[in-house]
């Protein structure tokens, strides 16, 4: 049976308060880190097995790690303010690479984590970074991405939903009405269009989307691969939903192989056969 590398649970102290961390493979003073961004309702524990086959099949770091809000974490004040996101991606996740001790490496987000990653890329340029991986990346918003986010609004007022979330959040309410309140506002379309940081990404970019998700259209990743400044490639999943990381795993590890040899930028040894 194939052996992964077991997670390493820690945290991040910022003045906000606590992070909830896990890391995976080795330390940024022996490898390259893949920083995993989770999705608007996800959390270090969501991830599930990804982390450590990540590691496994790329002999890089992996560090993942629960935003405020979200799974361990300490929690935030709602409504969360319609740029969230950029606030995140401008305002913590800097100090967050700097209290993990970042040397090199990429972002791998996930949906809101995908948006997190490329407002990052795009408006504080960071010489460690060498790539961004966007996995069902929003740039702007859709009718159908929102009428999505509405009908997973209805079903968390179900309660099977929420039930399922609360094994995996602090505060799952918290958790839930901070995404669903900001993305289901009204002024949250004018307040989200991401198109002038993408302009400014000049980092190689892999952008997957499944063709089945039911938050964003493919012309998310056509966006990105007009706007970004830099090279994208794009990975189009047939018969798969909002996570390819979690219902594609071995695609979405076989690209990410392959982007990170077009980058040069293997781990310290030879990674392990793929997963």
């Amino acid at each position: 049976m194939r052996e992964f590398p077991p997670n390493r649970p820690g945290e991040i102290l910022l003045a906000e308060g606590r992070l909830e961390t896990g890391w995976w493979g080795k330390g940024p003073e022996a490898a390259p880190t893949v920083v995993l961004l989770h999705e608007g309702l996800g959390s270090l524990g969501l991830w599930r097995d990804f982390p450590a086959r990540l590691a496994a099949a790329t002999g890089w770091g992996v560090l993942a790690y629960s935003r405020f809000g979200y799974g361990g974490s300490d929690p935030v004040a709602l409504p969360r303010p319609l740029d969230y996101l950029r606030r995140e991606a401008t305002a913590v996740l800097p100090r967050v690479l700097d209290a993990a001790g970042l040397r090199r490496g990429i972002l791998f987000g996930h949906s809101d984590g995908a948006s997190i990653a490329a407002i990052h890329a795009g408006a504080c340029p960071d010489p460690r970074l060498q790539g961004l991986v966007l996995v069902a990346p929003h740039v702007f918003t859709e009718p159908m991405g929102l009428a999505g986010v509405a009908a997973t609004r209805d079903r968390y007022a179900a309660g099977d939903l929420r039930a399922r979330l609360a094994r995996h959040h602090r505060d799952v309410d918290v958790a839930f009405h901070g995404w669903a309140g900001a993305w289901l506002d009204p002024r949250f379309p004018a307040a989200f269009d991401l198109l002038p940081e993408v302009r400014r990404i000049r980092l190689p970019v892999l952008a997957i989307q499944g063709e089945a998700d039911e938050y964003g259209t493919p012309e998310q990743l056509h966006a990105i691969a007009r706007e970004t400044a830099g090279p994208v490639e794009r990975l189009l999943l047939p018969g798969i939903g909002h996570a390819p990381q979690a219902e594609a795993p071995e695609a979405v590890l076989a690209a990410l192989r392959t982007f990170l040899a077009r980058l040069g930028a293997g781990g310290s040894d030879a990674a392990a056969d793929p997963v």
